[in-house]
């Protein structure tokens, strides 16, 4: 099976692909470790994607197999402001909030369709949506304990700023600048 990865920076490109990626959510986030249910999947639909899309710098990368949305990954400028910045910086060291936070991409979701993982798409979707960005810096949280998430942004180059962000979620960065020197 052929897997083509692109960007998608259209907003209304990316709403008239909202079941799609739905889909690709339920699967991921559903699977047994994850455990995500239907109310999971209707905020992420209803809520979460849409209020997303109308950030600054938004891009989403998809996968997508005999024109099948396979996976996607995406994100945005994060600020302060928003809810998720605001929050890692009550939670997250002074040191961290400082250099860390503001005018950052903020990676948000990466997700691929159980049927094609261990195939090396999440870090081509993860590539994909990274290239060329104008940030200097990047940020996501991703469960602390061991799970494939942290293990491919570790391996991806992530560095763990904050091990116990929360009691579910580690805070990794990643020097984009520096990524792109390689």
């Amino acid at each position: 099976m052929s897997i083509e990865i692109g960007v998608v920076e259209d907003a209304d490109l990316v709403r008239g692909r909202l079941d799609a990626l739905a889909a690709v959510y339920r699967a991921a986030f559903g699977a047994p470790g994850y455990d995500e249910g239907e109310e999971e999947v209707r905020r992420f639909l209803e809520e979460q994607l849409p209020r997303h899309i109308e950030r600054d710098g938004f891009r989403l990368a998809q996968a997508t197999a005999d024109g099948v949305v396979v996976g996607f990954a995406y994100g945005y400028t994060g600020q302060r402001g928003q809810w998720w910045t605001d929050r890692v910086a009550t939670l997250a060291p002074a040191e961290v909030v400082e250099e860390w936070l503001g005018g950052h991409f903020e990676l948000v979701e990466l997700a691929v369709d159980p049927v094609v993982q261990r195939g090396g798409v999440g870090a081509r979707l993860h590539d994909e949506l990274l290239a060329g960005l104008p940030h200097e810096r990047a940020l996501l949280s991703t469960y602390r304990d061991d799970r494939a998430a942290p293990r491919l942004y570790r391996r991806l180059g992530w560095q763990l700023l904050v091990p116990d962000l929360d009691e579910d979620n580690a805070l990794y960065g990643l020097h984009l600048a520096a990524r792109s020197a390689r």
